[in-house]
């Protein structure tokens, strides 16, 4: 049987979230930082942020989602261009962390600070929110699929149970059954060979393989 391309994926995030506040020239800023999995949950966490300082002249933000680094976005929320969410975004990076999101909200204490000042303001704020916070290393999960006859059940059944860091996402059990496996990317290369010696299982390649 063919050998599929299972890929380890660790990475750095933060176990929880943190925060951290800094004052320059009268404006307070307030740093939120968030583990997230997703786009999805970094905004809606940082529309968390915005709603509950909504009184705040700026809510700035970042994300950096993905074991390989590759998926980020970020928002100046009204500062001059590049002197917000980029810093944000650049101190997450130079921390070597990734699955997180942070949120800078800044109450204007009416001296303005200049480019620089505002740069060197949200990044700051964002290192003392990460400074905070706990590293952990995790592991992005993939899926691996199979199927099999149902005779062969049992079989297949005592390989999943016996690796702790297997679990079952789907399963459709009839004459010919499916099986989809949850597993940690850098294990699931173990899981699929152990599966494929089982007579009649055939795993079903994952997208992009």
């Amino acid at each position: 049987m063919a050998r599929h391309d299972y890929s380890s994926s660790a990475y750095t995030t933060i176990a929880a979230p943190s925060r951290g506040r800094l004052t320059v020239k009268l404006s307070r800023f307030i740093a939120f930082a968030f583990p997230v999995g997703s786009p999805e949950e970094a905004r809606q966490l940082i529309a968390g942020v915005a709603e509950e300082y909504h009184d705040a002249r700026h809510c700035c933000w970042a994300y950096l989602i993905g074991a390989a680094a590759d998926i980020s976005a970020s928002s100046d929320n009204g500062e001059p261009s590049g002197t917000a969410g980029r810093p944000i975004l650049g101190q997450i990076r130079s921390e070597g962390l990734t699955n997180v999101a942070v949120a800078v909200v800044r109450y204007f204490g009416g001296i303005k600070l200049g480019p620089s000042g505002l740069i060197a303001a949200y990044r700051e704020a964002t290192a003392l929110a990460l400074a905070e916070a706990e590293r952990v290393e995790r592991c992005e999960e993939t899926t691996v699929s199979l199927t099999f006859p149902y005779q062969a059940m049992n079989d297949v059944m005592k390989i999943v149970k016996a690796d702790p860091d297997a679990r079952v996402a789907a399963q459709d059990f009839d004459n010919t059954c499916r099986l989809d496996l949850s597993i940690r990317a850098d294990r699931a290369q173990a899981l699929a060979d152990r599966l494929a010696a089982v007579d009649g299982t055939s795993l079903i390649p994952t997208e992009g393989a």
